[in-house]
């Protein structure tokens, strides 16, 4: 008798693996084993002992089975757990808690594993040190002899991108000197512009947002323009390739100049975009237009332009050019400053 248990449990053994394996019936009556990894409203993607990964069609299935318990998501926004199976179009979750649900294939919005899960909540919320994008652009030119002249560029930006929000900021400035013996000025150029901002999203395309920008010109006797903003937003665009932002809102504005100080409340209207170009160019565009609600406040405008272009992982050439309009600057100064800066670019995402 001892024998013959024996060989029952030994001609069982190579069913064990299918008995334990979640399976795919499909439309025409193909059978695939393996394990559910995460499916789509699109696509299911199945994890197979021998042929790896494989994609299946989500309305190709006719039924699944699965040994292991998934996150179930439905369109209602709730989140059921349990091994999953299919009955009459509708997807049966035996849950611990609450019993079996039955819901209609077509208020599934996603199906993932514990490993999947887990990833996406991560996603969600991840540390604010990880995800980050950009890079640091430094250029630097030294003359002596006929000409004693220096200049250094900097241009730097950060992007941080998660399911429900982005952190971006930015600066480019430029420092020269004419250090030849009585040349006027010995400054021939001393600006620099920066920013943060942080966006929320609220829906898909709607999002809001807050932001401050910081600029100051030595010949322009700009000591510091702050103006700090708020608004709402919309994704006019959102791919993998491009993005087109539309942003509106109010803004605070402090300017303290050598000769005066003034202070104004003013509209912030803007859009942005970003377009990738083959698989190692990145184009970013900004332009913004800050209409004062009062006589003192004049208007300003900005105008940002900049290509990253990847050589390796760590580093890339960066073009960053940028232009800032004031219509009543102080007397006898002018109303544009242009900002242009070129070289090597460190990358931030190695």
């Amino acid at each position: 008798m001892r024998n013959f248990f024996t060989l029952v449990v030994l001609s069982l053994l190579p069913l064990c693996p299918t008995l334990l394996a979640d399976q795919i019936v499909l439309r025409n009556g193909d059978r695939l084993t393996g394990t559910v990894v995460k499916s789509d409203e699109k696509t299911l993607l199945l994890k197979t002992e021998f042929a790896g990964d494989v994609t299946v069609q989500w309305p190709a299935i006719e039924q699944i089975s699965t040994t292991q318990p998934l996150h179930v998501s439905l369109r209602s926004g709730q989140t059921v757990v349990g091994p999953v199976s299919t009955a009459d179009g509708n997807l049966t979750v035996a849950t611990p808690g609450q019993g079996t649900v039955n819901e209609p294939r077509t208020e599934v919005t996603n199906l993932r594993n514990e490993a999947e899960w887990t990833t996406y909540q991560q996603s969600l919320h991840p540390p604010i040190t990880r995800g980050w994008e950009g890079g640091a652009n430094v250029g630097f030119a030294l003359t002596r002899g006929n000409s004693q002249t220096k200049n250094l560029a900097l241009a730097f930006t950060a992007d941080r991108r998660t399911m429900t929000d982005r952190i971006t900021m930015y600066t480019n400035s430029v420092y020269a000197t004419n250090d030849a013996p009585g040349a006027v000025p010995a400054t021939t150029a001393n600006a620099i512009q920066g920013g943060i901002r942080y966006d929320r999203n609220l829906t898909p395309r709607v999002f809001a947002f807050v932001s401050g920008d910081f600029q100051t010109d030595q010949l322009q006797a700009l000591n510091l323009r702050s103006i700090f903003s708020g608004g709402l937003g919309f994704h006019a665009i959102k791919n993998d390739r491009t993005t087109l932002d539309f942003l509106g809102g109010v803004n605070y504005t402090h300017e303290n100049y050598t000769m005066f100080n003034r202070n104004f409340v003013g509209l912030t209207l803007g859009e942005e975009l970003t377009h990738k170009v083959g698989g190692s160019t990145l184009i970013t565009q900004k332009f913004y237009i800050f209409p004062g609600l009062s006589d003192s406040g004049g208007y300003r405008g900005t105008f940002n332009f900049g290509t990253v272009t990847r050589i390796n992982k760590w580093f890339g050439w960066q073009n960053a050019f940028g232009d800032i309009y004031v219509s009543n600057p102080p007397a006898g100064k002018k109303q544009n400053d242009i900002i242009f800066t070129t070289g090597l670019n460190v990358s931030l995402r190695h």
